[in-house]
């Protein structure tokens, strides 16, 4: 089986795996719906190397042999020449489904396929394949080239193989792996933050407080690095949206039931940083809270 990989999905989390798949000395390839996104988001990855090697972080040979690690797929059958293989696509279980269906067809036998789902069940997702025992769920964190931790998750019908090829990945892609005892919605960071992210919307909506206000109270109340609000931004608003919609279909929880403010601004295209506007508004410098309730 090849040292290879294959990241599937060239978003902003796609794009952070592939890196550090690279970073780490292995092949990878990028996958996406929309080749032209693939293209984009390499460049991406140069400009950030660029940034690096600028402050003395990185040297220019280290940036060639990263770069030169990472191509463009020609499509899913790319799966065929490599071993490990990440999704990193929409938060749509019937989307990820199809795509491992169609994954099942080309990857060859013993390959790891991963899922970097936040919210949609593993073993759901495996049900697609001919071979749940090899899906297993790796959720990196954002920016994943960054953060350390990666949060591992099997299905019902994962073997403990899976699990430790898993976590061994992990350390090998220079990642602390956490692994969770048994499947839940979410796993366990996300899950946790998701019910923190959720209420501090509610404040806001309820109008307790102001997004600069409820972020300044996280950040020197709480010692968190970032306010919740910042990190939705980062995340995406449509993310963060549709992982709390499965938290509450699934549980039933009224703590997950999410804010209509987060519906609306995703209605409006105001996402995040991705799109330039989200409960900051990043068309200024330094950004300013945008104008919601």
């Amino acid at each position: 089986m090849a040292e290879k990989a294959l990241v599937v999905g060239a978003g902003i989390m796609g794009t952070g795996i592939a890196q550090v798949f690279a970073q780490a000395g292995i092949p990878v390839y990028l996958a996406d719906a929309e080749p032209a996104i693939v293209e984009k988001s390499i460049a991406r990855i140069a400009g950030g190397l660029a940034d690096r090697v600028a402050k003395g972080k990185l040297t220019p040979e280290k940036r060639d042999e990263i770069l030169r690690l990472i191509a463009p797929a020609a499509g899913l059958e790319t799966a065929a020449e490599t071993g490990f293989i990440v999704e990193a696509i929409i938060e749509d279980v019937e989307v990820k489904r199809e795509t491992f269906r169609q994954l099942d067809r080309y990857a060859p036998a013993g390959a790891l396929l991963a899922t970097n789902t936040t919210a949609c069940s593993i073993t759901r997702i495996a049900a697609a394949t001919a071979r749940p025992e090899y899906v297993i769920g790796m959720h990196f964190f954002n920016p994943a080239q960054v953060m350390k931790l990666v949060e591992i998750m099997p299905g019902l019908a994962t073997s403990r193989e899976t699990v430790d090829a898993a976590r061994d990945l992990a350390v090998r892609l220079g990642k602390e792996p956490v692994v969770a005892r048994t499947e839940g919605p979410a796993g366990i960071a996300s899950r946790v933050l998701a019910g923190l992210l959720n209420e501090a919307v509610w404040v806001l909506h309820d109008g307790i407080g102001t997004v600069a206000d409820i972020d300044a109270s996280m950040k020197l109340g709480a010692n968190q690095p970032m306010g919740p609000f910042q990190l939705m931004d980062l995340i995406g608003i449509d993310t963060h949206l549709a992982k709390t919609k499965t938290l509450y279909q699934t549980l039933g929880d009224s703590r997950y039931r999410p804010c209509p403010l987060l519906q609306r601004m995703v209605d409006a295209g105001y996402l995040g940083r991705k799109s330039g506007r989200g409960f900051y508004d990043y068309r200024q410098d330094p950004p300013v809270p945008t104008r919601l309730v």
